[in-house]
């Protein structure tokens, strides 16, 4: 029998699970109505499958993934560690996955559904299925068309340049001052697979974005 973690009683949370396959979250089995909340760690086990639904939108992930969930400026955001995970975004907005190569967003506040798959802490693979995302490299933006694939890389070279240092603390981290993205179109057939399937699954869904 799964078990769900006891949050605070003061704590809202940020969505719950509404699909559950050999997956975890925090260091319990991950069951169908299970609350999330901010800090909250998900996984998936070899062959595993999970879907959350946060606010309007919706998140998945695929095999051997991990995300971790934060909220900042208003926002969702799934701090994705590995694997395949992709998220629905109503127009409402509200939902980001955040990547060592960027933030991915929809673009102009509209709805869109998108995936990242991280291939190496320096490269992954960002599909769009329906509607315009961005990806947001501190500052550097880079658009990704509906119904398109790219490959994005990390590289050396000039960067973003970071904002004046303030008592806080500065801008963009180091790292990010001496690299830059590189994004490549790829054919989107290739890749679609399972995940296209599970676009299909929330827009037939009766908990689907509208």
């Amino acid at each position: 029998m799964a078990a769900l973690p006891v949050m605070g009683a003061g704590e809202q949370p940020l969505g719950m699970v509404i699909q559950a396959q050999d997956s975890h979250l925090g260091g319990a089995l991950a069951a169908a109505g299970a609350n999330v909340y901010p800090g909250d760690g998900l996984s998936t086990d070899p062959g595993g499958t999970l879907r959350l639904k946060v606010g309007s939108g919706q998140i998945y992930m695929l095999s051997e993934s991990e995300v971790r969930l934060a909220q900042a400026n208003g926002a969702v955001q799934a701090i994705v560690n590995r694997g395949v995970v992709g998220f629905s975004a109503s127009s409402s907005g509200g939902m980001e996955l955040q990547t060592p190569e960027g933030v991915l967003r929809a673009a102009n506040g509209k709805s869109a559904y998108g995936q990242v798959a991280l291939t190496s802490p320096t490269e992954m693979t960002v599909t769009s299925f329906n509607g315009d995302l961005v990806l947001d490299y501190y500052g550097d933006v880079h658009p990704i068309p509906s119904g398109s694939s790219y490959s994005v890389s990390l590289e050396p070279g000039p960067g973003p340049q970071p904002t004046p240092q303030g008592p806080a603390g500065s801008g963009a981290p180091s790292h990010a001052i001496n690299t830059h993205i590189v994004t490549r179109i790829i054919a989107v057939a290739a890749l679609a697979g399972v995940a296209f399937v599970l676009y299909k699954q929330i827009c037939e869904s009766p908990s689907k974005v509208n």
